[in-house]
């Protein structure tokens, strides 16, 4: 299996900014239940007047990322001169063709698992706007605010490797009928794309969220609401069957995977993604 990802910084620290491209590249991988990445191959786009110390950073954070957090290795690589900064890259793996669990499959009565929460977005944009108009956000705790971007930052830079590790640990995980990981399309879009093709629906229930997200994006004009901000490296979303997702969902905590049972699949109509009326807020902090 392979996947390329390439897009923009969205921190300024150098290695930080290297470990979140390494973890959003090789979550695609693993979004397709490929437990090991066999390596990553590096892109970097960088402006002429770039200091080395900040490409050298770059660099330093996807090797530490790959090396230390999911035990693979950078393998190669290739850097352009760009007038706008680029980082990303390719990651492989590999798996038994039996044992991929795709983007397709969801079935009625399915109970859908989030492993983190969503408001990526709205908690960056803060982190920007904290840099260059803080006036903007006097209405708000900075140190809150600050806490929310910290842990959107240790979110970005978790890999969802254990979570594949813990659904091949199972003797058994055909009660996964369809898995990907939320990314830029938000929640809501990815949910779509899992629905696609088969008739069905599903309806968001609850909905974890980083603190302040829902306010920042009242107040900067993202689609919380809708559930369509864009996130980075963000949780695994999977259809269970309804019989085994409680007793998976007390799995992965076991295993330190923090999840929320967060919606069903039914059939209201075609490929429609809703958010009930009465959906359940969880706000995270820590």
């Amino acid at each position: 299996m392979k996947s390329l990802d390439i897009f923009t910084p969205i921190v300024d620290e150098p290695d930080i900014m290297g470990q979140i491209a390494a973890c959003n590249v090789t979550n695609d991988i693993f979004a397709m239940n490929v437990p090991e990445i066999s390596g990553m191959l590096v892109f970097l786009g960088i402006n002429k007047n770039t200091p080395m110390k900040i490409a050298e950073g770059i660099l330093e954070g996807i090797k530490f990322f790959m090396e230390k957090k999911i035990d693979s290795k950078v393998v190669g690589g290739h850097t352009i001169y760009s007038e706008w900064p680029l980082i990303g890259g390719e990651a492989s793996g590999f798996i038994n063709k039996n044992a991929i669990i795709h983007k397709h499959g969801v079935k009625n009565g399915d109970k859908l698992l989030l492993t983190k929460p969503i408001g990526l977005q709205p908690v960056m944009a803060s982190y920007r706007i904290l840099k260059d108009m803080p006036e903007m956000l006097e209405t708000y705790s900075e140190k809150q605010l600050r806490k929310s971007i910290k842990l959107a930052v240790k979110l970005m830079t978790t890999s969802n490797q254990n979570v594949v590790k813990t659904i091949h640990s199972l003797d058994d995980f055909s009660f996964i009928h369809a898995m990907t990981d939320v990314t830029g399309f938000g929640l809501a879009g990815h949910l779509l794309e899992m629905l696609q093709n088969s008739n069905l629906s599903a309806v968001i229930e609850t909905l974890p969220s980083i603190k302040l997200s829902e306010s920042l994006s009242k107040d900067l004009g993202y689609a919380f609401d809708e559930c369509e901000c864009a996130e980075t490296a963000g949780g695994m979303l999977m259809a269970t069957d309804s019989s085994k997702t409680e007793e998976f969902s007390e799995v992965l905590s076991e295993k330190g995977i923090p999840n929320w049972i967060v919606g069903t699949i039914d059939t209201v109509s075609p490929e429609l993604v809703r958010i009930s009326k009465n959906v359940k807020k969880i706000e995270i902090s820590k």
